[in-house]
This record gives structure tokens, sequence and C-alpha cells, in this order.
């Protein structure tokens, strides 16, 4: 199997798609950081904070559905341009709200920026495949999930700087140069048979009826116990996942009373796990056949879900680090190996619709996580619903070890696409 450091050197397509989303990715920390600092700094409400993130989170839902069809349909690698210079224009606008901070303004902008994005990461998702060959495409899926956590980490320590540094300006000018980067990067790529995917038989390519489309995707979707199963498993992180981004806070100031370096420590070593996570992901799933797949996802998300429940209990801050950087370790394995699994065995033809959809029930997953987890903490304690969140893994760490001790998640050998008269039937 092709190590990194190869893929990176032998593979000019993987390459220049890599190196897009390095420089755009930071360059996503840039406006975020910059943002609810500007929020809190013009504003100081808690209200608005939320009126951003809700904004950013629904349109990223409602946007899968459309990203997942047009990338299906059309030549992907120009869908993937189009986001990316729509992005650079959208974040370049960001710089009038330094001196209009007015929050309509701000949730205007932050749903136009998020409702472009899947069209780019799950664009980026459906040519993996494309440009990896069968023996690279586990170490790109690695390579591709790993880096994300590193700029999650890199992107924010470098924009919190450059913001207290150089001004909000920069903050939004240098979001707006990374996606004009990335988009030529994509523009670099090349293969000889382009980037459309192939259409089946009775399925002309100019004919595009987006809702048959998305139902379609679905239909295939369900007519595959393992993809099920790995859309299960997106949902208990989720759970939990939303509710971390109140929690990490909550825990910082409230449970541990250390301000600012407490938040900021938290996500620290929750990178930190990602990143060792995505490490040990790869090796396993150079390793592991589909039955030990199957088995190291429970492995690991027993992990993830036991380890965030003792994180919202143990009483030592020493403690509760090391336990947030096991939880991400588990659920980083359980990422890469159900993401190399999808980009096995999704036919290229609804591989688009197969990634926006998982991404938009992700997100959707996550407000409802993120609402219920800012309610509740109105009445009970941070520690609680880390308890509960924590929970919600373990059930599901249980509910995929069912499925698959029981025999309901079988290795898809064959890909057979639903037929126009089982969709009718449905």
């Amino acid at each position: 199997m092709t190590t990194l450091l190869a893929l990176l050197r032998q593979n000019r397509n993987y390459r220049y798609t890599w190196m897009g989303q390095v420089v755009s990715e930071i360059g996503d920390y840039f406006n975020n950081i910059a943002v609810f600092a500007l929020v809190m700094e013009k504003s100081g409400s808690g209200l608005v904070v939320s009126g951003v993130m809700l904004s950013r989170a629904i349109p990223a839902v409602l946007a899968g559905p459309v990203a997942g069809v047009l990338l299906d349909r059309l030549d992907r690698k120009r869908i993937m341009i189009g986001s990316d210079l729509v992005r650079a224009v959208v974040a370049l606008a960001f710089v009038v709200t330094i001196h209009q901070p007015r929050p309509w303004l701000l949730y205007l902008l932050s749903a136009t920026l998020m409702f472009a994005s899947p069209f780019f990461t799950s664009g980026r998702a459906a040519i993996l495949p494309t440009i990896a060959t069968e023996d690279e495409l586990h170490t790109a899926n690695s390579l591709t999930q790993t880096t994300g956590w590193a700029t999650l980490t890199a992107g924010t320590l470098l924009a919190g700087y450059s913001a207290a540094r150089f001004g909000y300006h920069w903050a939004f000018i240098i979001n707006s140069l990374s996606f004009a980067f990335s988009a030529w990067s994509i523009w670099c790529i090349s293969m000889p048979h382009g980037f459309r995917a192939p259409r089946a038989s009775g399925h002309p390519q100019t004919n595009l009826r987006p809702w048959h489309d998305y139902r379609e995707g679905l239909a295939y979707m369900r007519s595959v116990p393992l993809m099920m199963g790995i859309a299960m498993i997106s949902v208990g992180w989720a759970l939990g996942g939303g509710a971390a981004q109140i929690l990490f806070a909550l825990f910082g100031e409230r449970v541990f009373h250390r301000g600012a370096s407490g938040i900021g420590s938290i996500w620290g070593f929750a990178g930190i796990g990602l990143l060792l996570g995505g490490a040990i992901g790869h090796l396993a799933g150079r390793r592991v056949d589909f039955p030990g797949y199957k088995r190291a996802v429970t492995i690991s998300y027993i992990v993830h879900g036991a380890t965030y429940m003792l994180f919202s209990q143990v009483e030592s801050y020493a403690a509760a680090l090391v336990c947030m950087m096991f939880s991400r370790v588990g659920m980083a394995v359980t990422s890469v190996l159900n993401n190399s699994q999808l980009l096995r065995h999704t036919p290229d033809r609804f591989r688009g619709r197969v990634f926006a959809t998982m991404e938009s029930l992700r997100w959707s997953v996550m407000i409802v996580s993120m609402a219920a987890a800012g309610i509740a903490s109105q009445y009970v304690s941070p520690r609680t619903i880390g308890l509960v969140a924590g929970g919600f893994g373990s059930l599901t760490a249980l509910a995929w070890a069912w499925c698959d001790w029981t025999r309901r998640l079988p290795e898809p050998l064959v890909l057979v696409p639903p037929t126009e008269s089982s969709l009718k039937g449905r």
C-alpha cells in the first residue's frame, strides 16, 4: 500500500487537491475566529453568536441534497472551482462587517459561505477514487481526514494570532485568498475522461430531475446495510459532537474554572487525539479485512463513548484532558475506517449524493444536539449533559456491535443500483 510521502510525491492530482485543502481549511479558521471575535467585541451578545452558528449550520444541511444531485450529474471539477470562487467573493465581503457589524449581514454572509461549502467538500470526497488508484485510496483518505484535523489546530492558532496582530481586515482577506488558491489547485488537476460521473442506462445525461435523482440516491443508501450502519455511526457522533461545541466552553469556564486557557486546552487535546486516531486508523486500515474493520469500529466507538463519559465526571483537570484525547482517538479511527469503506464500495454515479447526504445528516443532528445542550445547560450541570452525550456514543457502539454479531452488515460485494421500478414501488 502506498505511503503518505509516496502518494504526495507520485500522484500529481492528489498533491494539488491536498495543497488546496491545506490552504483553504486554514483560511476557514481565519474567518471563524475573526467573525466570533468581532461579534463579541461589537455586541457582546451570546444570542448573536448563536445566530451566527445557526446561520452556518442550517444552510449546510439544506445544501446537501442540491450538491449531491449536481455532483452526480455535472462536472465535479467545475462545481468545486465554482464553490471556491463563490466563497472567495463572500469571504472578502466580510470586510464590510468590520465597520457595519449588523447581525443580519453576518447571518447572510455566513449562510452563503456555508451553503457553498458542501459543493466542494462532497465533491472532493467524490473525486478521490478517480484521482487515486486502488492501492492509493486508503492512504489518500487517511491523509485527507488527518489533514483536516491538523488544519483545525494550526488554523485556530494562526487565526487567533493574525486577528490580534493584524486586525480583522487581513483575516478576511487571507480567507478569500485561500479559496482562490484552492480554486487554482483544483483547476490544475486533470483526468483523461474528466470528472463527470457515468450514468446508468436509461438515465440520459441531459435529463436532470433533481427530486428523482435525490430519491434514487436515498434508495441506493437504504438498499445497502453498510451504508445505513455508517449513517447510524454518523448520527451517534453528531449527538455528542454538537453538544461538544457547547460543552468545551462550559467545562473550561464553569467546571474547571480556567477561562479561555481551559477552553483552548480542551480543544487542543481533542486535536491531538484526532491526529493520533487518524494515524492509528490509517495503520489499521492497511492490515484488517472487512470483519476486522467492523470489530475495530466497535472497539473504537466504545472507547470514544466511554472516555467521553469519563471526561464529564472526573475531578482532575489533567485526567479530563487525557480522557478527551482518548475520546477523539476513538472517533478518528472510526471516521477513517468508515470513510475508506464508503470510498471503496460506493459506485461513482452515486458518490456525490452519498457523501453530501452523510454531511447533511451530520449537520442536522449537530444542530439538534447544540440546541439541546444549550437549553439543558440552563437547568442541569455540564457534567450531566456530558454523561448523556457520551452515553449516546456508547449506545451507538453497542448497536453497531449487535448488527455485526447478527450478520446485518455484510460486505457489499455487488454494486447494483436500485432500478426505476424499485423506486416507483417505494
